[in-house]
């Protein structure tokens, strides 16, 4: 099968970017997704659209599967060949090809690591604000396939919201453009917006036109310890109810802040035994004079509720320390132990009641679990973890187990994911939070898209 597939792509692209060895294809059958792995047939590593749109055309030819891929650092198993097929890696595609100081924007492709366009904007002044905890090496194709978010979501939004235009590969070879280069846009259907978070299931994003901002040079940074966890998610709302709007608001349980500094080794933080929870907020602005009064209107917010003492880190080393323990927390908790990873999200207002839910169903199932997320954005991730528990449980039990979270999530107006996609794993549970006509709706547009179904099969939508 393997040989046969080769030969079909093997004059399209060139044989070093086109590959079919044991180690390229072991490489890319697994991405961060608890412990999966599903193996490609072959591999294409492209460099231009044309070239991707060649592979495509000549997969939908002859009904191979195709799933795009970059970095390989989702958690929902989007860039798992499920089935097989063609394995369609865009690293190579890697170039920010302009940055428009004039009209606040940047044309790159998809390749681009999020972090280099960063710093690539901000020694212009300008900011590219999604901020995805992996930014040092997840790419914006793959930020753009699962609509990523990151810490700075709640005040800045999420990946959809820095999108003007694409450039998209559909399933059978052609190209076209979604949008325009313009911050308005009332032509036709939102197609932009359709594609960003598609998961490559409606077709392969190989160049992005995104907005940038004004870079907001001055941050203050705050670690605000509680000894009671809900406390910590009850002052989320709280902050924003007292008329101050966070760059970012992150939330980490005792656990998940101890795991990842045995995980790294950094030590510096002093955790106190009766801290259960901490919230990591930051505030920016344009001046070093509008920090201090955002941080001194959430204080009265912080000691209602009985926090303990308010770590400042008022240079930028402590502020890079801090972040760096927040951004390493996904890692040390897969060295502890095989978990699950649930992107739960809600309106933020009731992450209390999801944390307490999510504790007593761990409870009574009799698995721990360690929560941690952007609390500014109602974003809760749930890591579950395997331990010592049996096959048999983590199987068919923790399944159940999941779905009673799922189910608590939509009783709070809330959904399956937040920033991290659905996926493989998530596929399963989408009855749960999308009645039978919207998944029947989804089911249409793919059809109508991708008729042969070759686009990243078994993603997304449920059997029927």
């Amino acid at each position: 099968m393997s040989d046969s597939i080769y030969t079909i792509f093997s004059h399209l692209i060139p044989s070093d970017r086109l590959h079919e060895s044991d180690e390229v294809l072991s490489l890319h059958s697994r991405d961060e997704t608890e412990d999966l792995c599903y193996r490609p047939c072959v591999v294409a590593e492209p460099i231009t659209t044309e070239e991707v749109s060649a592979l495509v055309k000549a997969a939908h030819k002859h009904d191979i599967p195709v799933t795009a891929a970059g970095a390989r650092t989702g958690l929902s198993g989007g860039a798992l060949a499920v089935h097989g097929g063609l394995a369609l890696s865009l690293r190579r595609m890697n170039k920010i090809l302009k940055i428009d100081e004039v009209s606040h924007q940047a044309i790159v492709q998809p390749g681009v690591i999020t972090e280099v366009l960063q710093d690539a904007v901000a020694e212009k002044n300008l900011f590219y604000a999604v901020d995805p905890a992996s930014k040092g090496s997840c790419t914006l194709g793959g930020n753009l396939a699962e609509n990523s978010g990151g810490p700075r979501a709640v005040k800045y939004g999420v990946t959809k919201d820095w999108v003007l235009n694409l450039e998209v590969v559909l399933a059978d070879g052609s190209i076209i453009e979604t949008g325009a280069n313009t911050l308005k846009n009332s032509t036709g259907y939102n197609l932009t917006g359709l594609m960003v978070g598609s998961e490559g299931t409606l077709g392969i994003i190989t160049q992005a036109t995104l907005k940038l901002l004004p870079l907001p040079k001055f941050k203050a940074l705050m670690l605000v310890p509680f000894n009671n966890a809900e406390s910590a998610c009850e002052a989320v709302a709280k902050v924003f109810q007292a008329g101050v709007m966070p760059s970012a608001m992150e939330f980490m349980e005792k656990d998940a802040l101890s795991l990842t500094q045995t995980f790294t080794g950094n030590f510096d933080l002093d955790l106190e035994s009766s801290h259960n929870a901490y919230l990591l907020v930051e505030v920016d602005g344009f001046l070093e004079s509008d920090l201090m009064p955002q941080c001194e209107k959430m204080l009265p917010v912080f000691e209602s509720l009985n926090c303990g003492e308010v770590l400042f880190a008022t240079t930028t080393a402590q502020q890079e320390k801090l972040w760096y323990l927040r951004r390493r927390v996904g890692e040390a908790v897969k060295a502890e132990s095989v978990y699950k990873e649930e992107d739960t999200v809600v309106p933020r207002g009731f992450l209390p009641q999801l944390l307490a839910a999510v504790k007593r169903i761990g409870d009574s199932y009799g698995f721990r679990s360690v929560c941690y997320g952007h609390a500014g954005d109602g974003n809760l991730h749930v890591n579950i973890l395997r331990d010592d528990l049996s096959d048999e449980f983590w199987d068919e039990k923790l399944p159940k187990a999941i779905a009673e979270i799922f189910t608590v999530v939509k009783s709070l107006g809330g959904t399956l994911s937040g920033e991290h996609g659905i996926g493989l794993v998530q596929t399963p549970f989408m009855h749960l939070v999308c009645s039978k006509a919207h998944l029947n709706a989804m089911r249409a547009i793919k059809t109508a898209l991708d008729p042969k179904g070759i686009l990243n099969p078994g993603k997304i939508l449920p059997e029927n």
